[in-house]
């Protein structure tokens, strides 16, 4: 196998005294003649062996008929308007607003009106709205657009009553939605300067938090807050209140904030919370008390209040013995928590004095993906997923710590598999638990459908239970995360229900550094001991294997992001393991990720290279710099889009470069070794590493449904081909 000639040059840094060869840096720039021309051999390279996948169209059109099936948000209500996110299979969702909730319902001439399509604002669909906020009276939407997949958008206003855009236009924003100010007719938002050289790659300055008055012009917008003698500083004005200003900071993604207040017509800000060292998560005002959710003396987290006259600051709802809780909101009566039992979600009610009320009956192992409280309604909206359920709505009505009523809205049709949910238990190298979601297609075979069919098919999905493995190896696919506190709960991904509905095993562990069992499991994955993730992945992926859900041979790994640094790290420490590794937008380079955009945020799950004690661990783990010349890897297929600005593609590229040369050199592929005996490519024959890149994508928001059901196609056949897992074709017969 020959791949494309990659150059190497003899770039050599000295870091805390170490020589770190970095041969690949030339492809750090994005636009240059060299990079580009990089980019079309990789693809050119790549497509024949993806193309000659025999799943590839059977996949394509299975995720298409999935992505496809209609979808419906979670509904909000401002101003006594109703507004929610309606897809009915459009590149991109459109916001649709209704004068009732159960006007969302209607079809035909009785169907919500549309009040924004993000697919008009782009003729191929790359154009996404990254941002909405609609203010209290309901009369005004300020929204954010994004192009080709970038964090960049533009803020520009629309009148709801007429659907037209207002004169307003905000270049150059960033992270934040924002946040309407008292009268909603002013709004705050997160800016930086105009990018002078590289937009998608030169490393974030300091930004600040800004005022816009609708109707002027944005050159002469305020500074709400500044701090240029601390770049590496967000704030948020949040949660909106028409007599307080409550301000938000924090260093990182996922480190501790600052929380600090004043009236909206003073000038000094008032302290309450300092040192960034707690989550402090504030959701609304009440009575002068100031709610929030945090980990302040409570790993699992507690529902405190402060009193915003004094300072002073007790706990509402203490710590749970078991559960954590997520969120909570304010109705007019009462509280909504939301809490994770074992990585799958549930809510109760409480009064505003901490007393436990009644349960919200949501439904067994579901994630709640979105939902809404108002300080001045009794409804609540909520709206739920699992592997197999792309979404159910839920309309609630309280009282109080009382449960009054509970109804969901009909469904256009779920696209999902039948499938079974079950969970398993591993124990890591330190004697931690780690549990994992086990997901598998149902034990009875169902009727052969159509693609078209699929997307209305029944579900199938058991209450989650502890599962005693059997003997019985299929093909299976591992999605990990394991990073800044997010959690890995049974929500429906495409890509993943996809593998499902074509007959494969889906392993999704709550790996340490996750979000699931509060501060200390995120703690616990992070910095130094970020290898823990790491030997977690391998403990669950043994498990399997051991107790005969798969083998080695039949195990694939897949991750995004973060996810995708975990399949970069574990593909280099752990290659016998893995009979394909899918890293995709990854953070593959350790030791220069902070150079980039925003990568300096995440020292706070990473640590910072440029310091000694970190630099040893980030090298010890990298992926970049742990590839082993004559290993022979399995399988790998690397995909990231060349205007990803969080995680810059330079990424990807310098690690597949690298793997390439080390691949070529193990003489696990020879030249000519991947062509059949007609000389086409024969893609099980050998072991190739790919590196797919979309040159209209970026980080994955927004991306286009006809692109993304496009590299979900080739995720899932080059995965499905190294595994053995036989997908029937387009036209029915087996593979």
């Amino acid at each position: 196998m020959r791949y494309p000639e990659v150059s190497r040059d003899d770039t050599v840094e000295t870091i805390h005294g170490e020589a770190i060869a970095d041969p690949y840096r030339w492809l750090e720039d994005g636009d240059s003649a060299e990079t580009r021309a990089f980019i079309e051999a990789q693809n050119a390279f790549a497509e024949p062996f993806l193309a000659a996948l025999p799943a590839r169209e059977a996949f394509r059109e299975r995720v298409t008929a999935l992505l496809e099936a209609p979808t419906r948000g979670c509904p909000w209500v401002r101003g006594g308007r109703v507004f929610a996110w309606h897809s009915d299979g459009q590149n991109q969702p459109v916001l649709v607003v209704a004068d009732a909730i159960d006007d969302l319902e209607g079809a035909g001439e009785d169907a919500p009106r549309v009040l924004l399509d993000p697919n008009a604002l782009s003729s191929d669909g790359t154009v996404a709205v990254t941002m909405a906020s609609v203010s209290p009276d309901g009369a005004l939407l300020a929204y954010g657009a994004a192009d080709g997949g970038s964090d960049w958008r533009t803020i520009r206003v629309r009148d709801v009553a007429t659907g037209e855009d207002l004169s307003d236009e905000i270049p150059w924003t960033k992270w934040n939605s924002a946040v309407w100010l008292p009268g909603g007719r002013a709004f705050s938002y997160w800016a930086y300067d105009e990018p002078t050289d590289d937009a998608l790659t030169d490393e974030m300055g300091a930004g600040r938090l800004m005022r816009h008055e609708v109707g002027t012009d944005p050159a002469d917008d305020t500074v709400l807050f500044s701090r240029p003698d601390e770049p590496r500083l967000f704030a948020r004005h949040w949660p909106r209140d028409d007599e307080w200003f409550v301000l938000s900071t924090d260093t990182g993604s996922s480190s501790g904030n600052d929380l600090a207040v004043r009236r909206h017509d003073e000038v000094e800000l008032r302290q309450l919370v300092s040192g960034h060292e707690q989550e402090w998560n504030a959701i609304g005002i009440r009575d002068g008390l100031l709610y929030a959710v945090t980990d302040a003396d409570a790993p699992r987290y507690r529902l405190a209040a402060f009193d915003l006259a004094t300072g002073d600051e007790r706990t509402i709802v203490p710590q749970h013995p078991e559960d954590v809780l997520l969120d909570a909101g304010l109705t007019a009566s009462g509280l909504v928590l939301e809490y994770s039992h074992d990585a799958s979600h549930r809510m109760q009610l409480a009064s505003f004095d901490g007393s436990i009320g009644d349960d919200v009956p949501l439904g067994e192992g579901v994630s709640i993906v979105g939902s809404e409280t108002s300080a001045h309604s009794g409804t609540v909206t909520a709206l739920t997923q699992s592997f197999v359920d792309r979404g159910t709505r839920h309309v609630i009505e309280v009282d109080g710590a009382r449960l009054l009523s509970h109804r969901t809205l009909a469904a256009p049709g779920p696209a999902a598999p039948a499938a079974t949910t079950q969970r398993i238990r591993v124990v890591s190298t330190d004697g931690e638990t780690v549990p994992a979601f086990v997901v598998r297609p149902a034990a009875e075979e169902p009727e052969p459908q159509s693609d078209a069919a699929l997307a209305d098919a029944a579900v199938v999905d058991t209450a989650l239970a502890d599962s005693v493995l059997v003997d019985d190896p299929k093909p299976t696919l591992i999605w990990g995360y394991g990073g800044f506190n997010i959690p890995m709960n049974p929500g429906f991904r495409t890509v993943l229900a996809a593998w499902v509905a074509a007959g494969g095993v889906l392993v999704v562990p709550n790996l340490r550094g996750g979000g699931e069992f509060g501060s200390e499991w995120h703690k616990g994955g992070t910095k130094e001991r970020k290898q823990q993730v790491f030997d977690d992945l391998f403990a669950v992926a043994e498990r399997l294997i051991d107790s005969g859900v798969t083998t080695a041979g039949q195990l694939a790994l897949h991750g995004r992001s973060n996810g995708g640094l975990l399949a970069g790290a574990a593909l280099t420490q752990r290659p016998e393991l893995w009979a394909a590794v899918l890293p995709g937008v990854g953070v593959l380079d350790m030791l220069r990720y902070h150079r980039f955009t925003i990568g300096w945020a995440w020292a706070s799950d990473y640590g910072d290279p440029d310091e000694a004690d970190a630099f040893g661990y980030l090298r010890a783990y990298s992926p970049l710099h742990n590839v082993r010349a004559g290993v022979a890897y399995p399988p790998t297929l690397i995909t990231t889009g060349d205007h990803d600005d969080r995680v810059v593609p330079a990424h990807s590229f310098k690690f597949a470069a690298e793997l390439q040369r080390a691949q070529a050199d193990a003489g696990a592929v020879p030249a000519g070794a991947a062509t059949g005996a007609d000389g086409g490519v024969d893609p099980m024959k050998d072991a190739p590493v790919l590196l797919s890149v979309d040159t209209r994508a970026g980080h994955g928001m927004g991306k286009p449904k006809d692109a993304a059901a496009l590299e979900f196609a080739d995720q899932l056949a080059f995965a499905a081909h190294h595994t053995g897992l036989q997908v029937p074709l387009a036209d029915g017969s087996p593979e």
